[in-house]
Order: structure tokens, then sequence, then C-alpha cells
């Protein structure tokens, strides 16, 4: 983003709450407007009420308006002024030259001050089966309350936005994965018809969930670009990013088990509250960590009885949003921790407790206890692969002789299973009126043979490029380098929703297969009219076009678009000139993909570090279309998974005050981090819903590695007595424990 220079351009920055919760009684903006370079200053008063005011039928919901500047900060990072300037330091030092007066107001900032705030801005009860009966009648029952703590999505380059005005139309580049959706936003908030303005998403360097949403910072430079009419930039700084932009993950769940005496899960009953920060995020609202969890929590296992209650509570902290995993991370969390405390309490290994409670196959499709339907799997074939793979038995082996020589290792499994490809059915069952959920694609065939390609999901790091240009070039017969793809312009792709959620693999079959299944019958009519021949002789490849059996008769693909677009001697009939076909696709899912996860870990006793020799996964995402790209999400994943587990926290003291703002403080997982030994085995079910029977797979690592490797490390520490219900597992505690029977770490 911070490549994009335009004429004229200003450069924005914004002036910062330092408190988490107060009121605005005066700013002073007129030492900063005396700055060399600054051009303007603005504050709450000047953008009037442009706010972002998310919105969820169906109930349950408080809603909330973020403001694009705060008059009343609610989280201490929060936007009061913005200061435009001839360049990013002028900016920077015009911020510093703003005099505000805060009266200070006291700040909630944990869940257990929002529950007695009654600050709710949530709540949904889900109920199948007979719980209490259950329960009743159980022969083993666990309860235990399982806490996460926030995190960030920390992508490599920072949000920013550069808008640009020019009379009639809102001209708008940032960094997102959904410029539909921003461009819907920033409508919305500047009271402009959706036709007067343009959103274009550039290379996005890394999103993981983060940049789907629209934050006000987008909404007050474009309204500062319209009011000067210059063009105007702001890219976040690393602090910025940190203290200011979503964050994710934090919540508690309590939740009970009951089981028979086999260790066959009878029933679940959860409590899932998280912390959804200060306001409800746009677009998708602040209940995905907590219902999400809710939701996923009996994960691929058969649960004949379950129910929930899902609850968002307001803090004054930056709101939650979309982070990779978003609620199912947490679930998978929770239920595989379950799983190995009813192992233990009957006396049976993790690897048989799962064997007892996974769908069979044969299952499929099955309705989960919470009412979502899994199209397809086969965990207990995945789980055999993945023990077979890992050696398990040899493992636990290995383990066995460490012990007997003091030292700390621990064997961890996680099964999971995790929604991806969903449609407009699931956004609207939701209630987010705010996520349309189709996607669409045009593929056309330029005169000169080149195939270009607009789509409505941009790329955040995925690969999508390269796998849409694979896809085009094997199904059109044209060289890879004679394919482009488009950076998503809402003014030339066709309209969609964005790339979240796992939805590129399955977008990309249901719009660009499509369209491409479209365009081949035509070319090969129109070649098989220049070259006297059938249509159904006509084979395509190499960028050409010729008789099967006879490559010497042959036309070039050029030859057939300039017939296409200016015919020598008129077209077939009933041929349409051009050669360009647009898709749009409404996901009928979702699709179910899921995964085995076994991790070894040792624990350092006197320092707590854990180290991880050895990781293996099997994961289902249906019909692989590019290995390397699929291996390498996992690989990604599972970093960031570990990262999860045992590095990653954002810290904010009694007051709000964040306390890890730079990336000394909030530890990012490194090389050294990942494991030396990474084995990746893959299995096929497909979706009988997606074309291609393709599922999303993106999110699946960071979803199944928190698990893995809290097990792993549980059954590390069990002869010390410690008990892992948190997350991260940070190494303070885990060195040395005291003297006392049991800890939580």
């Amino acid at each position: 983003m911070d490549d994009i220079v335009l004429p004229r351009m200003l450069h924005a920055a914004f002036v910062r709450s330092p408190h988490a919760h107060a009121l605005v009684r005066h700013l002073d903006t007129a030492r900063g407007r005396e700055l060399d370079g600054v051009v303007a200053v603005l504050g709450p008063d000047d953008l009037g009420a442009a706010a972002l005011s998310p919105r969820l039928s169906g109930g349950g919901f408080t809603s909330t308006a973020w403001p694009a500047l705060a008059r009343e900060p609610r989280f201490c990072g929060e936007a009061v002024a913005m200061v435009a300037a001839t360049s990013a330091y002028a900016a920077a030092d015009g911020v510093e030259r703003v005099d505000v007066d805060y009266d200070v107001r006291p700040a909630c900032v944990t869940l257990e001050q929002a529950w007695r705030d009654d600050a709710v801005l949530f709540r949904r009860s889900h109920r199948r089966g007979d719980v209490e009966a259950a329960f009743a009648g159980a022969a083993v029952v666990l309860s235990e309350a399982f806490t996460h703590g926030r995190l960030t999505a920390s992508p490599l380059e920072p949000r920013g936005t550069v808008a640009a005005w020019d009379g009639e139309t809102l001209t708008v580049w940032a960094s997102s994965q959904t410029p539909r959706i921003m461009r819907t936003a920033l409508a919305t908030a500047l009271r402009l018809d959706e036709s007067r303005v343009r959103v274009i998403a550039p290379d996005v360097g890394g999103g993981f969930g983060l940049k789907m949403h629209v934050f006000p910072e987008d909404v007050a430079v474009a309204t500062l670009a319209r009011r000067l009419g210059r063009p105007v930039k702001w890219i976040e700084t690393r602090r910025e990013n940190l203290m200011a932009a979503s964050q994710a993950r934090e919540q508690r769940v309590e939740v009970d088990l009951a089981a028979n005496a086999g260790g066959r899960v009878q029933a679940l009953r959860a409590r899932v509250v998280s912390d959804a920060g200060a306001y409800h995020i746009y677009p998708i609202t602040g209940i995905l960590e907590a219902l999400g969890t809710a939701n996923i929590l009996p994960g691929p296992y058969l649960t004949p009885t379950y129910a929930f209650e899902a609850i968002a509570l307001a803090t004054h902290k930056p709101p939650l949003g979309a982070y990779r995993g978003v609620g199912m991370t947490m679930g998978a969390f929770v239920m595989e921790r379950l799983l190995d405390l009813l192992a233990a309490r009957v006396g049976l290994d993790p690897a048989e407790i799962r064997r007892r409670n996974l769908i069979p196959r044969e299952a499929y499709p099955h309705v989960s206890p919470s009412g979502m339907r899994y199209d397809s799997g086969d965990f207990p074939k995945a789980l055999e692969q993945a023990l077979a793979a890992a050696d398990y038995d040899g493992l636990r082996r290995g383990q066995a002789a460490a012990r007997a020589r003091g030292r700390l290792v621990g064997i961890g499994l996680a099964c999971y299973t995790e929604y991806t490809g969903m449609g407009s059915e699931v956004f609207r069952g939701r209630g987010m009126d705010d996520v349309p959920g189709i996607e669409a694609a045009s593929v056309r065939v330029d005169p000169d043979g080149s195939v270009r390609c607009a789509t409505s999901f941009p790329s955040q790091g995925q690969g999508h490029a390269t796998t849409i240009a694979q896809v085009i070039a094997d199904r059109l017969g044209v060289p890879l380098d004679r394919v482009r793809v488009e950076p998503t312009d809402t003014r030339s792709a066709p309209l969609g929703s964005g790339t979240f959620g796992s939805r590129g693999a399955v977008s990309i079959g249901g719009t660009v297969v499509t369209a491409t299944e479209r365009l081949r019958p035509k070319i090969q009519t129109l070649a098989a009219h220049l070259l006297e021949a059938s249509a159904a002789d006509v084979v395509l490849e190499d960028g050409h076009a010729h008789v099967r059996g006879f490559p010497q008769r042959a036309v070039t693909l050029a030859d057939i678009a300039r017939a296409a677009y200016a015919p020598p001697s008129g077209l077939p009939p009933d041929i349409e000139p051009g050669l360009e076909a647009t898709v749009s696709f409404d996901p009928p899912g979702p699709t179910f993909s899921g995964a085995v996860h076994v991790a070894l870990v040792e624990v350092d006793p006197d320092t707590g570090r854990v180290t991880i020799p050895r990781y293996v996964v099997v994961e289902d995402c249906g019909p692989v279309v590019n290995p390397t790209i699929v291996e390498g999400q996992i690989h990604g994943a599972v970093v960031q998974g570990i990262g999860e587990a045992l590095l990653e926290r954002i810290v904010h003291d009694a007051a709000g005050q964040p306390v890890t703002g730079t990336l000394m403080d909030y530890a990012l997982p490194t090389a050294g981090d990942a494991p030396p030994s990474f084995e990746i085995g893959h299995l096929e079910t497909p979706s009988p819903l997606m074309p291609g029977g393709i599922k999303g797979m993106g999110e699946g690592g960071t979803i199944g590695a928190p698990a893995a490797i809290a097990n792993a490390v549980a059954d590390a520490v069990a002869p010390l007595g410690v008990a892992i219900t948190a997350l991260p597992i940070v190494a303070e505690r885990l060195a040395r424990p005291p003297h006392h029977p049991q800890r939580k770490a």
C-alpha cells in the first residue's frame, strides 16, 4: 500500500486516546495547524456522525456504532483526531502538537467486571435432547473451565488506505480482503450512492481475517480526502496495529461432559463467554468467537445431547474480530482437552478414547448436536493414518524411556472439523446482513489470445492468482504465462463478498472453473468453424486448437479470439460475438474439512520452554488442487497455532493500558519455534455439495495445533500435577512449579 503515490497526496496520522475510557472535554488543534507541512487537523465534530454500525438480525443483539473519530474513546488507542500533512513525518509531528483534555472514566477490562456491569452485546442459547437426564444417568461427569488470552493477527503488511475524490467518485485503494463490503460501508458512512465509491485491492500482504473488516480509520481517511479534494494516505504503524486494530480469541468456556463407563460421550453442556471489546466490528459483529466456539465444540465426535449459551460481553479494549480459525480454535482446544481428561478418568489411551467417539464415515452426512450438517469426512481413517505416520506406539515407548531419565516428554492428539466455504444461507442464518455470501469471476480471452480473469475475491497471500491461472491454463489449453489475474477492483470486477472463512478454493471452483467450462465449448466451436471440422474433434493445448490426430491442422487461440470479436466471414449459427463469461456462485455449504494432528513436545523443567521435535498432520480438504499451496498453508497455519499455544498474548493492565505494544513484548513465532520434523499426509473425502468436491482448508492448522500442543504439554507435565486449562501456555507457568498438589497453567 505504501508504494501508491498520487499527485498532491497528503499523509494522515491519528491522535489516539491514552485512556481506555474517557470523554474528550476539549480538543485544541491550533499548535498542530501551525506546524509547517500540516494542512488540516480534524476532530469528532468535523466528521459528524460518520460511524460503522454492523447489523445482526435474530435477537439477542445489542447494536453499537463505532465512530470514525471518538468523542468518548472506549479503548486505549482509539482515534480522537486526525492530522493531514504533506509528509508522513509532518503528520506524526502534528499529532504530537494536538492538545486533548480528557475526563478519565473507570475502565472495564475483565470479563468479571463486564459481568457485574451486565455489559452484554450478544446472547444466544441452544439445546438438543434431554441434557439433564443424560447427566443424571452418566457414569462419569467432568467439569472444567478453559480460558484463552487475547492475540492479534500481525500480518506482514499492516493496514493501509489511500483515498482520492474527483468531485464525483471516491476511489479507495485498500489492503482489504473484502473490497465490495468496504465499498458498501464507505458509501453508507459518507452518504454516497455505492456507484460513486470504487475500491481497489492491490496485492494484500497478509490478512488472516483482520483485513476482512472495515475500520473507522478507513472512514476517516475517505472523509478527509473528500473534504480536502486531495488524495490522502494512511499507513498503520506496527504499534497502532498492536493497540488499535481488531484482536481475537479472548474468552472463557465453562463446560461439563457426561460419559458412560466405557468412555463414550453422552452429553455436553457449555457456557461460552467472549470479551468482545468496545464495539461490534464491521461487518461480522462481535459474535463469532462465542457463537463459533459453541457451535463447533462437539467437533467430529458423536454427541447425543448438547446445550450451550453463547455470550459476548463489552469491555474497554479493542473489538474482537475474525482471525484465522475464529471460534473454532477454542472449540477444538476445549473438546480435545476434555477427551484427554476423560481418557485419564476411565483409564484409556488418548487415541482409544477418540476411536470410541469419532463419527464413522458411514454416518455422513451427519447433523451435529449444534445443528450443523457435516457433509463428508472419515476421521477414523485419518486418525489411524496419523498414528501410523507418527509411529504412535514407538513414540509412547520413547516417552517412557525419556521419563525414566527424568525428561518431561509429552504426546498430544487433536481431531477437529471446520466449517468452510460458507454461502449466503449461512450468513443469513447467523443474521449477518452485511455479508453477501456470494462470489463471482469473469474470464475473457482477448483478441491477442491472452486470457484475463477478474474476481470478487482478492488474494491475501494464499496463492489465489497462481491457482486461478493454473485452472484457466489447464482448461483452455493456454500457456500459464498467457493468463493474467487482475487485482480486485469494484469498478470492473463482478460483485461478491471477498476472501475469508476458507472460501478461496471453493469460490474458484464455483466461479473460475465454471466460467472456463462455459468458454471452452465456444472456443472449440469457433475453431471447428475455422478448421472446417467437427467441434467434438477439436483439441485445445499450448495456445492452439487442432484437429484430433492431425496437429498440423491448427489455429492459434489468437486466431479464434479475433474471429470471435471481428469474424472474417460470419460466426457459426447460434454463436454470439466475444469470448467472455461471468459466473456468480453462492456456495451451498458450509462444507466441512478436518484433520488429525499429532505433536511430540519436551518441556525444560528449569525454564518452562517447550520444544516440538516432531509434528504430524493428516488433513482432508477433499481433492487437492495444488499440493504445494495446500501444504504451504498447513505449514504456515501450524506455526501460527504454535505461536497461539505457547507465545502470543495481548496484555492490558488494570486500567486498560496495553503493555504488549511492540514485537519485543508480543512474541510471534520464529523459524526456531517450528518443528524440525514436520510430516503431512492427505485424505480425500470429496464434498457432495461443492463443485469438484472441493473443501476449504486455509485455517485448519491454526485450529488443530493449539489443541494438540496443549494436550502434549499436559501429558509432559502430568507427573508434576500441572493442569493445562489456558492458552497461551507461557513458559514461566511451567518452570519449576512450587511444591503443592496441583497448579494450572
